[in-house]
């Protein structure tokens, strides 16, 4: 099975936050794993360079709009290391040469559906929208706005869209947030603005095909980049037009334009749509979502600094729920680190490993082990569900370490012992290669622990005594 698997682009207005790694861990554990399963998986990220509130911070920082707009995409694309992320591709709209291009072509096939209109209305600088209500993230932000666009005819794909989700030929998953877009839906869709006046924007952005005057819309702008990143055709014959899978990693905040607006411009363009739409929540601190402009952000390069990448990721990935916000704590990252890694899972191959070589000095062959856990992550993952994909992997460790507590091996005779052992090493192996997906780092260690005569060392060293 074939998947293509991409994140959403942030806006570069400001350095990366706990946020953002939560949704890069999340959909690199996803590739990871379906690699591990043998599948071809491409997994693309990137930024969003164009938005106007780019080019404001800009302008509030007294820097030239291009090189602020590098450096902090520069910080995004150097998440990869500090996250252990293994993305394939990295696309920056304002820089990438495949991106421009594509979005002028993805305009000329969606032309029966423009047409200019002039417009008035309260505009959302946070979210990069007009609004008719008052924006529930920004409270207070919208700005009276007055322009002539170039408008796309939404309205013409509303019951195709209706279809199109309650059929679940595109899922959107937590089934909480599909029942959200569905309401929008039903409730009627607007025609909507896909342009900006140049003058507004400084220039800055894509021009409108034709029109100078104008620059695309960033919503646009940003969506495009799933199919200006295939800018080879053979890529996006592989990877849109034949992928089994086509699978989007968002926020809940910009459901609507990936399960709505990015679908009727699809549509539009006959193209294929992506098959499922995986959506997280928010994460807070002090129950405050995490915001740049909150300026409560909680830098994670500086996080896995301080407590190293396999602690971050287990704490995005074992305690941040699937539905609801998910409050962020140094104490919940150092207890959930130290409970589950230090003490549950290298404590079980320490033992397993020291008594084995105490007993067994030129080695012992694990066990044949029936086990369901490999279909259970499946499935859990299948679902976005990281949480019960943990619970799966962790019934290994918890039976691990209930038989070393029941059997003592140590007072076992010899082959009721070795028995017991054998059970042990693999179910430590298993867990191990399991564990790759969302721990890359430490499942390498306990793989070469569990592989070698070296020594044996805590692999998870406990943060809090």
């Amino acid at each position: 099975m074939t998947t293509y698997l991409t994140t959403s682009v942030p806006y570069v207005n400001a350095a990366p936050h706990l946020g953002h790694a939560l949704e890069f861990v999340q959909a690199d554990t996803l590739a990871r794993h379906r690699r591990l399963r043998g599948e071809p998986v491409r997994l693309l990220t990137g930024t969003d360079d164009n938005a106007l509130k780019n080019v404001t911070a800009a302008r509030a920082a007294g820097q030239e709009v291009r090189a602020f707009v590098d450096a902090n995409a520069a910080r995004f694309a150097a998440l990869r290391e500090p996250l252990s992320l293994s993305f394939d591709d990295f696309l920056r709209t304002s820089a990438d040469p495949r991106h421009a291009p594509g979005v002028r072509k993805l305009w000329g096939r969606c032309s029966e559906d423009l047409y200019l209109r002039s417009y008035e209305g309260r505009y959302c600088p946070g979210c990069e929208e007009f609004r008719t209500t008052e924006c529930g993230e920004h409270p207070g932000a919208l700005e009276p706005v007055t322009e002539r666009n170039w408008f796309f005819r939404l309205s013409r794909y509303q019951d195709q869209i209706l279809r199109i989700l309650e059929t679940d030929i595109v899922r959107v998953d937590p089934p909480a947030r599909r029942n959200e877009v569905l309401a929008f839906v039903r409730a009627g869709l607007a025609d909507f603005s896909v342009s900006r006046p140049a003058s507004r924007a400084a220039g800055w952005g894509i021009p409108v095909p034709g029109d100078p005057d104008q620059v695309v819309y960033v919503w646009w702008d940003a969506l495009t980049n799933y199919v200006t990143a295939l800018g080879d055709p053979d890529d996006f014959r592989r990877w849109w037009q034949e992928s089994d899978e086509r699978i989007h990693v968002i926020g809940k905040g910009i459901v609507r334009f990936h399960a709505v607006y990015w679908l009727a411009l699809l549509l539009s363009a006959g193209l294929p749509l992506p098959t499922a739409i995986f959506v997280h929540d928010y994460l807070t601190a002090d129950g405050a979502k995490l915001s740049k402009s909150a300026g409560n952000v909680v830098d994670p390069v500086r996080l896995v600094g301080e407590y190293g990448t396999d602690a971050v990721r287990w704490w995005l990935l074992r305690d941040v729920a699937a539905v609801g916000d998910t409050d962020f704590t140094r104490d919940r990252l150092i207890q959930r680190h130290d409970q589950d890694l230090a003490n549950g899972l290298g404590n079980l191959v320490n033992r397993t490993l020291t008594l084995t070589r105490r007993y067994h000095p030129d080695g012992l062959a694990p066990a044949g082990l029936d086990s369901d856990v490999g279909a259970r992550i499946d499935r859990a993952l299948a679902a976005f569900d990281f949480r019960a994909a943990l619970d799966a992997l962790w019934s290994i460790v918890d039976d691990g370490n209930r038989l070393v507590e029941t059997e003592r091996p140590w007072q076992l005779d010899a082959t009721r012992r070795a028995a017991v052992l054998s059970t042990l090493l693999s179910q430590c192996h298993l867990a191990a290669l399991e564990l790759q997906p969302f721990l890359p780092d430490g499942a390498a260690r306990l793989l070469g622990q569990l592989t070698s005569a070296a020594p044996v060392q805590p692999v998870f060293h406990r943060l809090k005594h």
